[in-house]
């Protein structure tokens, strides 16, 4: 039961942003987007997945380390977790593709980051975050092509 209540504090911030700044799925259907953007449905449900992903990857993290003993993993770590959460206030609140293609940029490496930093605490932390890591590739070209298609 401990664990599980460690893992539901490790997982549940991560949904903060989807849950605080909506989805504008008007906005979204309304711009111009290229023949390999996937429907507005498709969003929550990757991202579910990974964030479970990431959650474990951090619950492997800290049930091997003392969080104190890996500062740049904690810094590295709250980069990308603010860098994410940050996106849904940018592109569907305040509605700026230029602000959203920036901070995908800056998920994208720190997710890379993310990754190096796991891999040296734990291999099996590591690889949970290449879904992760294949995603912000996928979505830095989309919003990338989102953004010159919507000048």
């Amino acid at each position: 039961m401990k664990k599980i209540l460690k893992f539901l504090l490790i997982a549940l911030p991560w949904f903060i942003g989807g849950l605080i700044f909506r989805s504008d799925t008007i906005f979204y259907k309304s711009l111009n987007k290229p023949f390999f953007a996937p429907p507005s449905i498709v969003f929550p449900i990757v991202w579910t997945i990974l964030y479970i992903l990431i959650a474990i990857s951090i619950y492997l993290i800290y049930r091997d380390n003392n969080y104190k003993d890996i500062p740049s993993y904690n810094k590295t770590l709250l980069i990308n977790y603010f860098s994410n959460q940050i996106f849904s206030f940018l592109f569907f609140t305040i509605k700026s593709p230029f602000l959203a293609l920036i901070d995908t940029i800056v998920v994208l490496i720190s997710s890379l980051f993310l990754y190096y930093e796991s891999k040296e605490l734990n291999k099996t932390s590591a690889k949970l975050l290449i879904p992760y890591i294949i995603w912000n590739m996928f979505a830095t070209i989309l919003i990338i092509s989102i953004f010159f298609m919507n000048l």
